[in-house]
């Protein structure tokens, strides 16, 4: 439960912004881009690291990177709480998610060695998923409630006292867990390269739209990505030891899951960002009324993630990695129909709860997939794989997402015959509603690749993925 708090912490930090984002848009002036950098900051330095933080807890002892790790998150969390502009926020927000790079697989692959694998781990597991998919609901309630009563910087300043609880329970609870490996090698040019891959490639989506997705801008940043990214790949398959070995993506299982991941995310991403701005700046709620509207996903997966291990026992991941994120992808596009007088009961809590139906299956099936029978000294390394996923995947999504909604928004406005308020009002919810529409083709790709890729639980065992790696 120590390390489920501290992943909940680290999750929360992801949505727990989205409710403050119109205070601090008023506060500092900040434009809608601007106001997408402080999730994306976060998210991009952590998705980017992860695998660096995967590979160092491997390295010199999961304990102990696991310590530096909630360490740095609570002075950044501090800091993030006394910022006096955005783009200190959003820099500060980078820190957060770098130190959260290291402690949240440092924390998942103390519970892979700490559980044995099967049924014991996946309701271990289960639990780690319910706090994965749960805590982004449970933080857009606290952000609300926080953010009208305590004002924004408390959304930051809680980490505080929750992280001094963890790291000294942490300190004084988990064992050492010391590495396993001969070796204490950080493939630096990797982590480097790849994070500026998905950093250049971010940038480019978000200032498409505006500048053009074929301008001089554009395509520089896309050029620089790609390069920097075939740099990354060039660098794994040299280095000695490398940050990913490439080989380990031969086990389908593995390469599925993460794909998986990273399409439930892309669309899961939305669901916040564009509910929360529609729900507080076209409904009209408060802070705490619109963190309260989210309160039937941590609800529902409580139960579903609860239910998932019993399930996987009897029937397997595969089929269940088909179907879950169907429901995640009807829940998404009953949310597509909101109107611009809608209704909270009719219109969003409906779909909200299809969806987080399939959420609470997928998150704990895509972890017992992406993790069994990987052996003990590169679980920092499949844990570290499936959380960048997560938080890639959701990055990109949003990015995507957000440039889909400005432009479909910008349409609307400009085809009708004159601009008014209620003209922008009905252009802003007519791209939000685009954008959930091309979220469900995410969740449709999700479940494709479980039909195409994913092998049924019990195919794959330790000496498979250790071979396929060691053949590299």
């Amino acid at each position: 439960m120590l390390l489920a708090l501290a992943q909940f912490m680290v999750v929360l930090d992801v949505s727990i912004v989205n409710v403050m984002l119109p205070t601090v848009q008023r506060a500092f002036h900040l434009t809608v881009t601007d106001l997408q950098w402080i999730i994306t900051a976060y998210t991009l330095t952590f998705g980017g690291f992860l695998l660096l933080g995967g590979r160092a807890a491997d390295l010199f002892g999961r304990r102990r990177v696991f310590l530096i790790g909630v360490s740095v998150f609570i002075l950044a969390s501090l800091a993030d709480g006394l910022s006096q502009s955005g783009s200190m926020l959003i820099v500060l927000r980078a820190i957060q998610g770098l130190a959260a790079a290291f402690m949240s697989p440092a924390a998942l692959s103390i519970v892979l060695v700490t559980y044995k694998e099967g049924h014991e781990r996946n309701l271990a597991l289960s639990v780690w998923g319910a706090v994965a998919a749960g805590g982004a609901a449970v933080g857009v309630l606290l952000g609300g409630i926080i953010t009208q009563y305590l004002g924004w910087r408390w959304n930051f300043f809680i980490n505080v006292p929750i992280g001094i609880i963890v790291l000294i329970g942490a300190y004084n609870l988990v064992k050492k867990h010391e590495s396993e490996e001969e070796h204490t090698d950080l493939d630096l040019p990797g982590a480097v390269s790849v994070t500026g891959a998905l950093m250049l490639l971010v940038y480019g989506l978000v200032e498409a739209p505006s500048h053009g997705w074929t301008s001089h801008s554009s395509l520089i940043y896309f050029i620089s990505s790609a390069l920097l990214l075939i740099f990354f790949i060039w660098n794994e398959n040299r280095s000695k030891h490398p940050l990913i070995p490439l080989s380990i993506f031969k086990v389908r299982n593995i390469s599925g899951a993460n794909l998986i991941q990273l399409m439930i995310a892309a669309g899961l991403f939305s669901v916040f960002f564009f509910t929360s701005l529609y729900v507080q700046e076209i409904l009209g709620y408060s802070p705490v009324r619109s963190g309260f509207s989210f309160l039937i996903i941590p609800m529902v997966i409580a139960v579903t993630a609860t239910l998932a291990p019993r399930v996987i026992q009897k029937i397997g991941f595969k089929p269940i990695l088909i179907v879950a994120p169907l429901f995640v992808g009807a829940g998404l596009f009953m949310l597509s129909f909101i109107p611009v007088h809608g209704s909270y009961f009719t219109n969003i809590m409906p779909g909200l709860i299809v969806m987080a139906f399939g959420l609470g299956f997928t998150f704990v099936s895509i972890l017992v997939a992406a993790t069994s029978g990987v052996p003990g000294h590169l679980s920092g390394l499949a844990s570290g794989l499936v959380n960048t996923s997560q938080q890639v995947g959701g990055s990109l999504g949003l990015a995507v997402l957000s440039g889909i909604a400005a432009s479909s928004a910008t349409r609307y406005i400009t085809n009708a015959h004159s601009v008014t308020p209620s003209t922008v009002v009905a252009g802003t919810v007519h791209g939000y509603k685009t954008a959930f529409v091309i979220a469900v083709v995410f969740t449709l790709i999700a479940s494709l690749l479980a039909i195409f890729v994913i092998k049924q639980q019990g195919k794959t065992s330790s000496e498979d993925i250790a071979a396929a790696i060691t053949s590299a």
